[in-house]
C-alpha cells in the first residue's frame, strides 16, 4: 500500500490539537492584512491600465507573460518548499512554529487578501513590479503549500533502514539530501507539481484581470485577454484565447509532466515489478538523443562530483566550529520584539474593527451563510460523480490508461478562463448568477476530489480485491465494507482541499463584470470583492478576516474530526 500511495500522494492534513500557535499565527495573519490595508490608503486614486489588443499577434506574448509569471511563482514554491519542509522536520524547536503557521496558511482563502496585496505593493512601489510581484505571489501562495506539505511528509515518512544506511556511510546534509530525501520524496513532489500548477492558472487568471474602481491592475496575459474578449462579447477571441491555453497546458504535459512522471519510475521502493507505469514518447526519445548523453556524461556528471566534493569540505569545517550562543540569544530576541509588534498590531486591528457598524457584521454572517450552501452544494456535486469516476479509473488498468492524461489536461484548464463563456449562457436563466457561482466553484474544486479518489481506490491492496471476489460479494456490499471505508481517508483529504478551493473562488464567482456591466449575489465573496471595488477598505478587511476565521473554523472541527475517525477506524495495518 505504501507504494501505492507514493505514486498520488497527495498533502494529508497534519492532526493537531488547536494549541497557542494556531491563535498567535491567526493574530498575526490578521495584523498583516492590517498593515496591507493601512498601506493601501496612500495607493494611487486613479491607476490607468494597459491596452489589452484581442488581435491574434498579440496572443503568443500574452502566452509568454502568463508563462513567466507561472514559471517564477514556481521556483520561488519549490524553493521555499525545500526549506521550510526541511526546518519543520529537522528543528523540533522550529517545528512547533513552522506547522501551526502552515497549517493555518493552507486554510485561507488566497483571492481573499489579493486586493490587500496589489493595493499595498502599489504604494509604495512602482506600479508595473508592483503588479508583476503581486501576481507572483498570489501564484506562489497557491503552490507553496502542497509541496511544502509532500516535501515535509516524505521526510518525517522515510524507512529507517535506509536512515540507518545513511548514518552508517556517514553522509553529510548534501549527500543525504541527494541520494535518500529527494529520491524518496520525487514521485510526490512531481505529482503534487503537477496539482499545484494546475491551482496556479485559476488564481493567475484573477491576477491579471484584478480592477479596483479607477484603479486598472490588469496585466498583459491570458486572463486579460480573456477577460476583455468577454466584455467586448468578442465570441471568436474568446475561443482562440481558450484554445491557446488549452495548446499550452497539452505542451506542457506531453514535454514536461509526463516525461518527469516516466523519469520518476526508477525511484519508486517496490519489491514487484508494477503493472502500470507512466509512459512518455518524448522521454524515450531524450533517452536516445545523443546531446542528452553528451550533456549528462561532460557537464551534468562532473557538475555533480564537484558539488559532492564541495559540500563534504564544508561539513567538515563546519564540525569543528563551536555552537553559536550568541546566536540563539538574538534569535530569541527577534522573537520577543516580533511579539510586541504583533501584539500592537492586533491592537490597532481591533480599533478599526470596532469602527464597523452592527449593520455591516450582520451582513458578512448573512454573507458567509449563503457562500457556505454554494459551497456545500458544489462539493456534494463533486462528491456525485467524482466517487464512481475516480473508482473505475483507480482499480480499472484499461479506463486509467486512457483518461487518466485527459483528467490531467482538463484539471489545468482554469475555470476563469471558461466562466466567461458560461455567463454568456447563464446570466439568460432565472438565479443565473448562483447557479453559474457554484459551477465555477465546481470546475475549480472537483479535480482535488477525483485525485484523491484515484489515488484511494488505487491504494487497495490486492489481497482485499482477491477476498471480496473470493466472497462474491455484490457490487453493494463490496462498496460498503471495501471500497467507500478505503476511500474515507482520502475524501476526507480531497473535501478540505476542495472546499477551501470553492471559498476562494466565491470571490470570482460571485461578484462579477461582464459585458461592461457588474452583476452580484448574496455571499462573503461578493461582498469582498465589492469592498474591493469601492474602496472601502474597513470592510475589506473585517470581511476578509470573517471568511479566513471561518474557515479555519470549519477545517478545525469538522473536517480534522473526520479526518481523525479515518486515521483511527479506516486504515490498513
Amino acid at each position: 500500500m505504501q507504494k501505492l500511495k507514493s505514486i498520488f500522494r497527495i498533502p494529508q492534513p497534519l492532526n493537531r490539537n488547536f494549541t497557542f500557535a494556531d491563535i498567535f499565527v491567526l493574530v498575526a495573519i490578521a495584523v498583516a492584512i492590517y498593515l496591507g490595508v493601512r498601506l493601501s490608503f496612500a495607493a494611487p486614486q486613479i491607476i490607468e491600465g494597459p491596452d489589452i489588443s484581442l488581435d491574434p499577434s498579440a496572443l503568443p506574448w500574452y502566452a509568454l507573460f502568463s508563462l513567466s509569471r507561472m514559471f517564477c511563482a514556481f521556483l520561488l514554491s519549490i524553493a521555499f518548499a525545500l526549506i521550510y519542509g526541511r526546518l519543520a522536520a529537522n528543528n523540533p524547536s522550529s517545528q512547533k512554529v513552522l506547522l501551526p503557521l502552515l497549517d493555518v496558511l493552507q486554510s485561507v482563502p488566497i483571492l481573499s487578501f489579493l486586493p490587500v496585496v496589489v493595493l499595498s505593493l502599489s504604494s509604495f512601489l512602482p506600479q508595473g513590479i508592483a503588479l508583476e510581484l503581486s501576481a507572483v505571489i498570489l501564484i506562489f501562495t497557491c503552490q507553496a503549500w502542497n509541496m511544502t506539505f509532500a516535501w515535509y511528509q516524505s521526510l518525517t515518512t522515510i524507512p529507517h533502514d535506509l536512515r540507518e544506511a545513511s548514518n552508517i556511510f556517514r553522509f553529510n546534509g548534501w549527500l543525504r539530501f541527494r541520494t535518500l530525501e529527494m529520491p524518496f520524496a520525487m514521485i510526490s513532489l512531481i505529482w503534487n507539481s503537477m496539482m499545484s500548477w494546475a491551482g496556479g492558472w485559476f488564481f493567475l487568471m484573477a491576477a491579471e484581470i484584478f480592477t479596483v474602481g479607477q484603479k486598472d491592475f490588469r496585466l498583459p496575459g491570458l486572463g486579460s485577454y480573456l477577460h476583455e474578449a468577454s466584455n467586448k462579447g468578442d465570441i471568436s477571441a474568446i475561443i482562440l484565447g481558450v484554445v491557446t491555453l488549452l495548446a499550452i497546458i497539452i505542451a506542457l504535459d506531453q514535454f514536461i509532466w509526463r516525461p518527469l512522471l516516466a523519469w520518476s519510475e526508477r525511484y519508486k521502493l517496490e519489491m514487484v515489478s508494477n503493472e502500470t507505469t507512466n509512459n512518455s514518447w518524448f522521454y524515450n526519445a531524450l533517452l536516445d538523443a545523443r546531446i542528452i548523453n553528451w550533456f549528462n556524461e561532460t557537464i551534468f556528471e562532473p557538475l555533480k562530483e564537484k558539488l559532492d566534493d564541495w559540500f563534504l569540505k564544508k561539513s567538515q569545517k563546519a564540525i569543528l566550529k563551536k555552537k553559536n550562543i550568541l546566536r540563539e540569544k538574538l534569535f530569541k530576541i527577534l522573537f520577543a520584539l516580533l511579539t510586541l509588534a504583533i501584539i500592537y498590531g492586533l491592537y490597532r486591528t481591533l480599533i478599526v474593527l470596532s469602527s464597523i457598524e452592527l449593520m455591516s457584521w450582520i451582513e458578512i454572517i448573512k454573507g458567509i451563510f449563503f457562500t457556505f450552501l454554494r459551497v456545500s452544494v458544489a462539493l456534494i456535486i463533486a462528491l456525485l460523480w467524482t466517487i464512481p469516476l475516480g473508482v473505475m479509473i483507480g482499480t480499472k488498468k484499461k479506463y486509467a490508461n486512457f483518461l487518466q492524461p485527459l483528467i490531467q489536461i482538463f484539471a489545468s484548464v482554469p475555470a476563469t478562463a471558461l466562466f466567461p463563456v458560461m455567463l454568456i449562457f447563464m446570466l439568460q436563466l432565472p438565479g443565473g448568477l448562483d447557479i453559474a457561482a457554484i459551477l465555477l466553484m465546481l470546475m475549480g474544486t472537483q479535480w482535488y476530489l477525483l485525485f484523491n479518489v484515484i489515488a484511494g481506490a488505487s491504494a487497495i491492496p490486492q489481497d482485499l480485491k482477491y477476498t471480496a471476489k473470493l466472497l462474491r460479494l455484490n457490487s453493494w456490499t463490496k462498496w460498503k465494507t471495501l471500497i467507500l471505508p478505503s476511500l474515507f481517508p482520502y475524501l476526507i483529504t480531497g473535501s478540505i482541499a476542495a472546499s477551501g478551493g470553492a471559498w476562494n473562488a466565491s470571490i470570482v464567482a460571485e461578484y462579477v463584470s461582464f459585458n461592461n456591466e457588474t452583476y452580484s449575489t448574496i455571499g462573503i465573496g461578493s461582498m469582498i470583492a465589492q469592498a474591493t471595488d469601492d474602496g472601502n477598505y474597513t470592510l475589506l478587511l473585517a470581511a476578509t478576516l470573517s471568511m479566513i476565521l471561518t474557515v479555519v473554523l470549519i477545517n478545525r472541527f469538522f473536517w480534522r474530526r473526520l479526518y481523525k475517525l479515518a486515521e483511527e477506524k479506516y486504515h490498513f495495518d
